[in-house]
């Protein structure tokens, strides 16, 4: 997260999935974007290979760790130039905006504290392939 902007940081979550985020602020300054959804609209047949229990195509890429998977998304993409080199296996593209109207934020999915109540998570309006928000509940220790 402290790499050039335009680079890919994946790490591993929770013993299991691998998740990403686009760098987005200055090298050497932590600043990036978790991606979380994406449709997929080419590869989908490699996608639903990957995604084995998906129940849709809307569901192959529905959150941070399902989009890494649908991708083929691992530790040896982790600082990729995803924005300015055409020859990476990891690109972002540029495509139409979306009508400011439609973009919605609110707090993140699952956490808790003073990340958990600032509007930092954003989204398209009505998009299917976004995973739904979640609160953090906490984990009740057994006595």
């Amino acid at each position: 997260m402290f790499g050039p902007p335009g680079h890919v940081y994946v790490y591993f979550t929770y013993g299991m999935w691998f998740c990403m985020n686009l760098v987005c602020g200055p090298d050497g300054v932590a600043s990036a974007v978790l991606l979380r959804a994406a449709e997929v609209v080419e590869g989908a047949e490699l996608a639903r290979k990957r995604r084995l229990s998906a129940r849709n195509d809307k569901e192959l890429a529905k959150g941070p760790a399902r989009l890494a998977t649908a991708l083929g998304v691992d530790r040896s993409l982790d600082g990729t130039d995803a924005c300015t080199s055409a020859d990476t296996p990891l690109r972002i593209l540029t495509g139409t905006p979306v009508p400011s109207d439609q973009v919605c934020n609110g707090p993140r999915t699952g956490v808790s504290g003073d990340g958990g109540v600032h509007p930092w998570r954003f989204w398209i309006a009505n998009d299917p392939t976004v995973s739904p928000y979640r609160a953090h509940t906490p984990r009740r220790r057994s006595s």
